[in-house]
């Protein structure tokens, strides 16, 4: 990865910070990163993104150059982004005493972990469009993703939308009216191939 990657999380802490105390499989411990939410989300995507790419690496690896340094450069830009704990989406309590809230960051989270359940997809970005911070104001979401070459898009595209809309039914209470899915690559094609 170059060394332009200088995003900064709200705690101060940036992606390369991260990336490289994961790298040494975050030895010493560090208590400041260890008990950051911001920073354990951060980790944790940044785990997925070096599984997926090392999966993706090693599949193409016979017949295909490496991704470019900017496929992977755009995702830990976007994880920078979604990481931050943003905007805090309440959810209801019987108690009026009680108040209890979803960030924004940690429902990104949940959108990346329900792509990654799904073979041959990798989640770019996550948005949360709208007005979600008031109680059962309609938003959208809506999720950049590359597909694996050879996998049928429209079905790709709807099990991701079922996965999504069942785990924003299951965890938020956010008014989902839409799930927009953008394909916005391919990957893993083999362009060396004989043809049939």
């Amino acid at each position: 990865m170059s060394e332009t990657t200088t995003e900064r999380l709200d705690c101060g802490k940036t992606i390369d910070e991260l990336s490289d105390y994961l790298s040494r499989d975050r030895i010493p411990y560090n208590p400041d990163i260890e008990t950051c939410p911001e920073c354990l989300n951060a980790l944790e995507a940044l785990a997925r993104v070096s599984g997926l790419s090392r999966d993706l690496i090693l599949e193409d690896a016979r017949a295909l150059p490496p991704p470019a340094e900017t496929w992977f450069e755009e995702i830990m830009v976007n994880i920078a982004h979604e990481v931050r704990a943003g905007r805090d989406l309440p959810i209801q309590h019987p108690d009026p005493r009680v108040q209890i809230s979803i960030t924004e960051g940690a429902v990104r989270a949940l959108l990346r972990t329900v792509g990654d359940t799904i073979p041959g997809v990798i989640v770019g970005k996550c948005e949360l469009l709208g007005d979600a911070e008031r109680p059962g104001t309609p938003i959208e979401v809506r999720l950049t993703v590359s597909v694996e070459w050879g996998r049928p898009i429209p079905e790709v595209s709807e099990q991701l939308h079922r996965s999504v809309t069942s785990a924003l039914q299951q965890h938020t209470e956010l008014n989902v009216t839409a799930i927009h899915i953008d394909v916005t690559d391919v990957h893993g094609y083999d362009d060396t191939r004989e043809p049939a």
